[in-house]
């Protein structure tokens, strides 16, 4: 049994209730075609389960396969450090079927962003430390393809359509 390593902390990115009795962490690339798919699917989740869960992303960009997987990362990164980091984090699954160098900037701009600021701290060393150290976590949790989602800190065996099945499913 796959265990989540290390445990969610004030340095993810949490949304949701952060008392929640159900804590869903993932680990996506913004250019996997799976995630894609589960994008939607987990949306659905939140909508559905409101304040009874927490959800949280963790980046595992798979670089052999996806070119644009890491540089995603950093822009969601980059975002979230002017407090946008959820929007680009829906943006980029949005726009996952165009996704490529010049994207990251116009998504940037189209979510309100200092360009500039953006510019700097996509290319920061704190942007790439946190997506290597998600990475890393993703390691050591045992993940082994994307999205693995975990749920109070279990790996979840099965995708988002499953996982959504069981919350239901738990809730009657």
């Amino acid at each position: 049994m796959s265990t989540l390593k290390p445990i969610v902390s004030e340095i993810d990115h949490i949304q949701g209730n952060k008392s929640a009795s159900i804590e869903i962490v993932e680990f996506g690339d913004y250019q996997c075609p799976y995630c894609g798919d589960a994008y939607p699917i987990v949306k659905e989740i939140e909508e559905a389960f409101g304040d009874q869960i927490q959800f949280v992303f963790r980046h595992f960009p798979l670089q052999e396969a996806h070119e644009f997987a890491f540089k995603a990362a950093l822009a969601a990164e980059a975002a979230g450090m002017q407090g946008k980091f959820w929007e680009m984090h829906d943006a980029l699954y949005e726009n996952q079927y165009r996704l490529a160098n010049d994207l990251f900037d116009e998504l940037a701009e189209t979510l309100g962003l200092d360009l500039e600021k953006f510019t700097a701290d996509v290319n920061s060393d704190e942007a790439r430390d946190k997506v290597e150290n998600d990475f890393e976590s993703g390691v050591r949790s045992g993940v082994n393809g994307t999205p693995s989602f975990y749920v109070n800190g279990t790996k979840f065996d099965g995708g988002a359509t499953d996982l959504y099945q069981m919350l239901k499913e738990s809730a009657e």
